[in-house]
């Protein structure tokens, strides 16, 4: 059993799970009843995506410097009591059932899912 940390809108692999969208916008033209048709996710979580302003501060970080102070200040919201409940709660699942978690980034070392796969990890979440 496993979470995997995939983007979102990319077709799902084998036995990967529901699929938890880590978004905080929802995929522009796109129905809601399509969500999970066409592999964007079955369920929709902002609670685990950065806040609005952490969001500009991501797609303005054009150097490795940005990108870390984007990161760690990403990791200070993820350790408030709601999103760090959550990661704990998806690293005991992860031990019993598949699942994913995405966002829609197409480079995962500039997304914050990245930041989500080493909070997961470090917490011993196992992760295919």
């Amino acid at each position: 059993m496993t979470v995997r940390i995939v983007r979102l809108g990319t077709p799902r692999l084998p036995q990967e799970g529901t699929r938890i969208g880590a978004v905080r916008r929802l995929p522009r033209g796109v129905r809601k009843e399509r969500y999970a048709a066409d592999d964007w996710f079955d369920v929709w979580y902002p609670d685990l995506s950065p806040s609005p302003p952490l969001v500009t501060q991501a797609k303005a970080a054009a150097t490795d410097e940005a990108w870390g102070a984007f990161a760690r200040a990403f990791r200070a919201e993820m350790d408030q009591p709601t999103p760090r409940h959550t990661l704990d709660l998806l690293t005991a699942l992860s031990h019993d059932a598949h699942f994913s978690l995405g966002c829609y980034c197409a480079d995962e070392s500039r997304c914050h899912r990245s930041v989500l796969r080493a909070l997961l990890a470090e917490r011993g979440a196992k992760i295919g």
